[in-house]
């Protein structure tokens, strides 16, 4: 393992200086603006991020005008970017500081660490960032760089190579100017060190980037497998009453949607018939105070919707009925919650819950 590569660090805070692209959190130093875009860009491209930054910022300036909003709102402007557990998180952590700390961010790795939601790479950006702390970040673009120049084939995805890559970016931190150096790796990574037919003939590094002499670029990094995807069939029945109003259920139950908004959600483990649909228990529960008037399926195929570990094979049901319980809210509300990605792209385009 290499201890000391002071040209490595030299030459790509050079170009980062040259090529850096100007972006909103990289003209300040406050932690909260730092955390909060080191939240965002977690498994999110900038250019997908940016927006949400900046209408964050702007409904939420500071951390104590975060921590005093309520959480539907925090999830409704969170909507779009996936991983929700994300702004859960942020919200809860806003909270804290504000009661722990008078709103003042902890300025050691150690102390950002132990913050929920905050892991090794956003409490190194931060430490190193906003308080000149030299503690190495590694994120997707880091291990690609660093297995490349240095021809690591160890998993980026194990423990071993997690270690093995945190080490080697601990070593050749600049002391001097670790969060130069941070956003330099990560820039390069995401701009030159690209995962697909990078200009290695050209790049600043590749006469004495080991995949290049190798030619093993198009190997590195390394990734284990991930483990079998599993398959859900989801049903949302979508309420329609002649008084112009539908049904939103919330999630309380752990996972990526928790707290979101929804229609009355069925389960199959296969695809299913209308008939077989009314045919469940769970459907006659739900529906047996109502007059179902009418039942339609509204999308012929399922929508798969893929996540990380999962995906949802996704059909829509519209249901016209003469009154719903007296929880049901009016077509025109439904706008107002915070839903999963999946729904809103249902929810923008279908006729009645139009403005």
């Amino acid at each position: 393992m290499p201890k000391k590569h002071p040209y490595f660090s030299n030459l790509l805070i050079s170009w980062y200086l040259e090529h850096k692209r100007e972006l909103p959190w990289r003209s300040t130093q406050d932690p909260y603006r730092i955390w909060l875009s080191e939240i965002m860009l977690q498994q999110t491209r900038v250019d997908q991020g940016l927006p949400y930054y900046e209408r964050f910022v702007e409904a939420f300036p500071t951390v104590f005008e975060l921590a005093n909003a309520p959480e539907s709102k925090v999830l409704k402007l969170w909507q779009g970017l996936g991983y929700y557990s994300r702004a859960r998180n942020l919200h809860h952590t806003a909270r804290y500081i504000v009661k722990e700390f008078q709103g003042a961010f902890p300025d050691t790795y150690e102390a950002l660490r132990a913050l929920k939601g905050v892991g090794d790479y956003t409490a190194s950006a931060i430490a190193s960032i906003c308080f000149e702390r030299p503690t190495a970040v590694v994120d997707g673009n880091v291990y690609r760089v660093l297995a490349r120049c240095f021809g690591i084939d160890s998993p980026i995805n194990s423990s071993k190579g997690a270690k093995q890559f945190k080490e080697l970016a601990q070593q050749l931190i600049d002391p001097l100017q670790p969060g130069t150096f941070n956003q330099a790796i990560m820039e390069f990574g995401a701009r030159y060190c690209v995962p697909s037919n990078p200009d290695c003939a050209h790049c600043i590094l590749g006469h004495r980037c080991v995949a290049y002499q190798k030619h093993q670029v198009g190997q590195l990094p390394v990734k284990l497998p991930k483990t079998n995807i599993k398959t859900h069939h989801f049903h949302f029945l979508v309420c329609l009453s002649e008084g112009g109003k539908t049904l939103l259920e919330q999630r309380k139950s752990k996972g990526i949607w928790q707290n979101l908004y929804q229609f009355p959600l069925l389960e199959s483990e296969s695809p299913i018939t209308i008939e077989a649909l009314k045919a469940m228990p769970s459907f006659k529960g739900l529906t047996g105070g109502w007059e179902v008037i009418s039942m339609t399926q509204y999308n012929d195929t399922p929508i798969i919707h893929r996540l990380s570990h999962k995906h949802l094979h996704t059909t829509f049901w519209i249901l016209e009925t003469k009154t719903l319980p007296q929880h049901a809210i009016p077509f025109h509300e439904v706008r107002q919650y915070p839903v999963p990605i999946l729904l809103w792209n249902f929810i923008s385009g279908f006729g009645p819950f139009q403005p």
